[in-house]
């Protein structure tokens, strides 16, 4: 082992202790450049996704600034025609219509038999002979929207039957026929009434019979609105007590 460390040679010992240092010093400048290299291939290398990052900005930075050229073109240009509004604006007034009311003495649709309801009261159930009853005439919107209907005289008509409704003894347009028109807006639920007096006589169509007093016994009633008609009703007419 101390040959391989001390020197063996004709030269002197000196000379091969400079040569071994002159070989520890290539060997360490050699690992420095190693190190050296490694370094910079690292730095290089990072260098790079820098410069992607640049690249990757600018390309961005250009692509937002793009959109500025249609911007500058909407502008109409003198002597021209404005550009049309973007579709985008136009469906608001859509969505608000629906919670506008309309306008005041807008066309309001029919109300359909099907929706109407007419019902026919009496004053009271028993008429002394030589009385006039009152008939009251009720009409009810029972759909779900606003209708107008004619609920004039001119639309109404009473009539009184035999109790078994065989036999008309009088109808409210034989003998005074009133044409008054009186066209009603009714909201859902609404009602309107009406009032037809009756002189407690018989009548015939254009009143070519002579009217009589009806004689005591039961009656029944049907009010018409259109051709809708009412439930029947009945009352009774009493003769007068004895004097």
């Amino acid at each position: 082992m101390a040959d391989v460390i001390e020197p063996q040679g004709p030269l002197p010992d000196e000379v091969y202790w400079k040569r071994r240092l002159l070989a520890a010093a290539a060997v360490v400048v050699a690992i420095a450049l190693i190190i050296a290299l490694i370094i910079w291939a690292s730095s290089g290398g990072n260098d790079e996704p820098g410069t992607t990052n640049a690249a990757a900005t600018s390309s961005t930075t250009e692509g937002s600034a793009a959109p500025e050229a249609p911007a500058s073109s909407e502008k109409p240009n003198q002597g021209q025609a404005p550009a049309p509004k973007s579709p985008v604006e136009s469906p608001a007034p859509t969505s608000e219509a629906p919670q506008t009311e309309p306008a005041q003495g807008a066309e309001v649709a029919p109300c359909t038999d099907q929706t109407l309801s007419v019902v026919l009261y009496t004053d009271k159930p028993t008429y002394t002979k030589g009385d006039q009853p009152v008939f009251t005439v009720v009409v009810t919107n029972g759909g779900l929207a606003p209708c107008s209907r004619d609920i004039g005289k001119a639309s109404q008509n009473v009539t009184v039957r035999s109790l078994d409704g065989t036999r008309t003894l009088w109808s409210a347009q034989d003998c005074a026929p009133d044409k008054t028109v009186n066209v009603q807006v009714l909201a859902p639920g609404q009602q309107a009434s009406d009032k037809i007096t009756w002189s407690g006589t018989t009548s015939s169509p254009g009143c070519e019979k002579p009217r009589v007093a009806i004689p005591v016994g039961a009656y029944q009633a049907i009010a018409t609105v259109g051709v809708k008609e009412s439930a029947p009703i009945t009352f009774n007419v009493i003769a007068p007590p004895q004097q």
